[in-house]
């Protein structure tokens, strides 16, 4: 299926339109050239449509696993990936810093963006507000 999380059940037609995508996929690994591939690519669709009229579910949904199973088999041994997608080269390159580290600045570096730290106070204030409003006052730890 999808790399994507799938919650709750996935229609028929939504697996049929996976399996073209991941088709067209497969093709653009195999052919560099865009005449080629888009050939292939009216030839698949071709494939595709004349089973489209199926309305018996069972011949439907063998006629998917067959399908699945074919792109299976005909799957490229270096599939192309977008560079920012998982398994990509770029993917996950840049490392966002989590909010808490603007905590630590010193106060010099705070003092270049005055505004955007004034701002930064009042809606942490504002948050801890609407934390305790909704979760009750944090109680304090004993100290030894």
């Amino acid at each position: 299926m999808s790399s994507l999380p799938v919650v709750g059940l996935v229609s028929h037609t939504r697996k049929v339109q996976s399996l073209y995508k991941k088709a067209l996929r497969c093709l653009e690994s195999w052919y560099d050239r865009r005449e080629v591939y888009r050939y292939q690519a009216v030839l698949m669709r071709q494939r595709f449509d004349e089973n489209r009229d199926v309305k018996d579910m069972r011949i439907a949904k063998d006629l998917l696993s067959k399908g699945e199973e074919e792109l299976f088999q005909k799957q490229h041994w270096l599939p192309r990936k977008f560079p920012e997608s998982p398994g990509g080269v770029a993917y996950e390159r840049e490392v966002l810093p989590p909010d808490w580290v603007l905590d630590y600045w010193h106060p010099l570096e705070k003092a270049q963006y005055p505004e955007y730290f004034a701002r930064r106070e009042l809606r942490k204030k504002e948050f801890i507000k609407n934390w305790e409003k909704k979760y009750g006052q944090s109680k304090p730890i004993p100290q030894h």
